[in-house]
């Protein structure tokens, strides 16, 4: 996060500078773009001090979700700000072209730019890799299901950057070489798009997570095989999760217990079940218990309208 905001930070000067002294509108695109991603970090630092707040009575589940409310807003600042004035940058250089004068200064400024924004991607993807390894999975699976918008919006964002940095390189050349002053204003505008998808990118995961993602399938998976070594236990009628920050996860079991068994059996089972979660998974933070038989909790389930079966296939509800 800190790589990321000084990086953008001194990037957003130079390009700022390299604009004013070229002319460039391109150059000018790319300072509003890393000026856009340093009030991002920002926003996603006050997001990570407002999620560590405690738990109390308003938010008895703690602040956890509102990093992922920051994650959203800093997706509808890249596309409003970063993409909405880039391009509209870009039509204006289109209708009145200019030369770009002196533009060795942009190349040097992006290449330049380039070496940073990929240190920072480095750092970045430096965690995913090792969520990646831990998991078996590939780069791009981690980052569809990583929780931490402090980390994906960040890849999300210096992927963007590059991409645009990549275009600014080859738009500032062929404006030159070509003498068409018209290009470095399409330039602009092929770099708001870049920004508008990566913040549709962002903004649908951010909005997952806002709206109560379930936590890994492996959590679940692995507190069934817990629950199977009680033989007190006739089955597991439903496991619900959800995420309440990158590092939070609310746990929900209802279990058929047989009818003969004493509380207090059920009271040191259910202790042992949280320990035992909690020393596996460290976000595993809240785990509540009940014993229902069977038929009841299909009851309760059909009271409240919602069907046992999709739920288990990760179904939506039809409405």
């Amino acid at each position: 996060m800190f790589a990321a905001l000084g990086a953008n930070a001194g990037i957003a000067i130079a390009k700022f500078c390299g604009a004013a002294f070229t002319g460039s509108s391109a150059m000018a695109s790319e300072g509003i773009h890393s000026l856009v991603d340093t009030g991002n970090q920002f926003l996603l630092l006050y997001g990570m001090k407002e999620a560590s707040r405690p738990a109390d009575a308003p938010h008895p589940f703690g602040y956890g979700l509102r990093l992922y409310f920051w994650g959203f807003v800093v997706a509808l600042a890249i596309f409003a700000l970063g993409s909405g004035i880039t391009i509209h940058e870009g039509i204006g250089k289109v209708q009145r072209p200019t030369p770009i004068e002196h533009a060795w200064v942009n190349l040097i400024i992006l290449c330049v730019s380039i070496a940073l924004e990929g240190y920072s991607l480095s750092v970045a993807l430096k965690e995913v890799r090792q969520e990646a390894r831990e998991h078996g999975w590939d780069i791009l699976q981690a980052l569809r299901s990583h929780r931490d918008p402090t980390v994906f919006a960040v890849v999300y964002e210096d992927t963007a950057a590059i991409a645009g940095l990549l275009v600014a390189l080859v738009g500032t050349i062929l404006t030159v070489w070509l003498d068409q002053p018209a290009i470095d204003g399409w330039t602009s505008i092929a770099i708001g798009i870049i920004l508008a998808l990566a913040a549709i990118s962002l903004a649908k995961r951010c909005y997952t997570l806002l709206t109560g993602q379930a936590a890994d399938p492996a959590i679940e998976g692995r507190l069934r095989e817990i629950l199977g070594e009680f033989d007190v236990i006739d089955r597991v009628n439903e496991v619900r999760t959800m995420h309440f920050g990158p590092e939070e996860v609310l746990l929900i079991v209802s279990a058929d217990f047989h009818d003969n068994t004493r509380a207090s059996s059920v009271k040191r089972i259910v202790s042992d079940v949280e320990d035992r979660l909690r020393d596996e998974f460290s976000d595993v933070r809240r785990v509540y218990i009940e014993a229902q038989s069977i038929d009841r909790h299909l009851e309760a389930l059909d009271e409240i309208g919602e069907d046992a079966d999709a739920l288990a296939r990760g179904e939506p509800h039809p409405g």
